[in-house]
């Protein structure tokens, strides 16, 4: 018996610590449904979806939404959305559902629907943001008529078994609750108006149940050694590497080599990594109060363009960063005592798309930092990052051991340049 209660809390453990992630502990997609208005049988309800989770966007091709009736519940109209499918709807005589599954699949539209068919934050092709990047940008809606149901509060039974894709799996949904109803202002902001009932739905994300492997790695080097520490072998698993294409392979000039497939599947350049990302960090200068890093961001994946990418670090003295060259920055706080978290994305326009894995397949900056000269130091790989994140999958890093090192016979005030510039000049005068 007790190993039945340890093993049963091992587990709860377990899953609990999967969907919680400690450098965004409060990230969610809430999927609020908000009755607008009654029908003689059934309802209008507002579907919003809010991306709360601060750098882990819904990318192309986007989020897929579905559910279980409690009852036998069908979907006569939608605005702002589909469902993949009609289902039977062949009892219906005269007017048609749009839906009569009992488990409807929903997806976004795609933009440029006509005007008639849009609703306020659709018609993205399901592509969300993440919250800390642009809050405007991380909500998606839809309305939907429902036929067939309850009429009132009392007789309303709400949805369940919610399922998330966005756009494959790692999204786990909590069932649907009865939430205080959400209180609507109008455009001139002199009246409220109140849904008659609301409910949210919580899904929260994985990156265990999302992938068996990391989708990304990290590379590291510096200007005091010459040896680059790259990403560890087979850092994102080596299952596609009889699929992979070598950067010189005439294939990759092949038409349509270069579509994505319905299933995503990567075509991924020959690497000893084999990941389809890879940000590398550079310790590049140490002036006398200030250092500075280079970060590149790799595409190895010949089929993806990865559109509103957000790139997080976690460092110490991220807390003093004074200037972030060709890329925007943010810090997080994910705790507010602490403030060593920060997420960097492309500037609008200019570098927020990373083209597909080729001569324009990376992004790069240059981070200017601060010295805390109480915690600032060269030794024992402190320059580098605890830990990287790219469109919030948790990249692998290299073993500590492999970091780039300090030479052995040279002190660390040595490599303060214009220190060590003086010192070397006044010695070859006196000789």
């Amino acid at each position: 018996m007790r190993l039945v209660i340890s093993a049963a809390c091992v587990l709860v453990l377990f899953s609990c610590a999967a969907a919680y992630d400690p450098l965004d502990p409060n990230g969610n997609v809430t999927i609020k449904w908000d009755v607008v208005s009654w029908t003689p049988d059934g309802y209008v309800a507002v579907v919003t979806m809010s991306n709360f989770q601060m750098f882990r966007h819904i990318m192309n091709p986007g989020w897929t939404l579905s559910w279980t009736w409690a009852k036998k519940e069908v979907i006569w109209s939608m605005v702002g959305a589909q469902t993949t499918e009609q289902g039977d709807c062949s009892k219906f005589k005269g007017n048609v559902p749009h839906c009569c599954k009992k488990t409807p699949t929903v997806v976004d539209l795609l933009p440029g629907v006509p005007y008639n068919q849009q609703f306020s934050n659709c018609c993205k092709g399901g592509v969300v943001a993440a919250w800390g990047q642009d809050p405007s940008a991380a909500v998606s809606s839809f309305q939907v008529s429902i036929g067939l149901a309850g009429t009132s509060n009392k007789t309303v039974k709400l949805p369940k078994n919610f399922t998330l894709l966005g756009p494959g799996p790692g999204y786990t949904c909590g069932p649907a609750k009865v939430v205080p109803s959400t209180v609507f202002l109008t455009p001139d902001k002199r009246r409220k108006t109140q849904a008659l009932m609301t409910w949210n739905v919580t899904c929260t994300y994985s990156q265990f149940l999302a992938r068996k492997n990391p989708g990304c790695c990290v590379s590291l080097s510096s200007f005091y050694n010459e040896t680059i520490t790259p990403c560890p072998s087979c850092a994102c698993g080596c299952q596609n590497r009889r699929n992979c294409v070598k950067s010189d392979s005439k294939r990759i000039n092949m038409v349509g080599i270069h579509t994505p497939k319905k299933d995503n599947e990567p075509l991924l350049q020959c690497t000893h990594h084999m990941c389809p990302i890879r940000v590398h960090w550079h310790v590049k200068l140490n002036y006398k109060d200030y250092w500075r890093v280079k970060v590149a961001v790799t595409n190895f994946n010949y089929r993806m363009n990865y559109s509103l990418w957000t790139l997080a670090v976690q460092h110490p003295n991220l807390n003093n960063v004074t200037q972030v060259f060709s890329f925007d920055y943010k810090p997080l706080l994910p705790y507010e005592s602490i403030n060593d978290t920060g997420m960097f994305f492309g500037m609008k326009y200019f570098n927020d798309l990373l083209m597909e894995a080729g001569p324009t397949g990376n992004v790069q900056s240059e981070i200017l930092l601060q010295k805390d000269k109480d915690t600032f130091t060269l030794k024992q790989g402190w320059a580098f990052p605890r830990k990287v994140y790219f469109n919030g999958e948790e990249c692998m890093l290299p073993p500590p051991d492999t970091y780039p090192i300090l030479p052995n016979s040279a002190p660390l005030n040595l490599f303060i340049f214009p220190e060590f510039i003086f010192t070397m000049l006044v010695m070859l005068a006196v000789l």
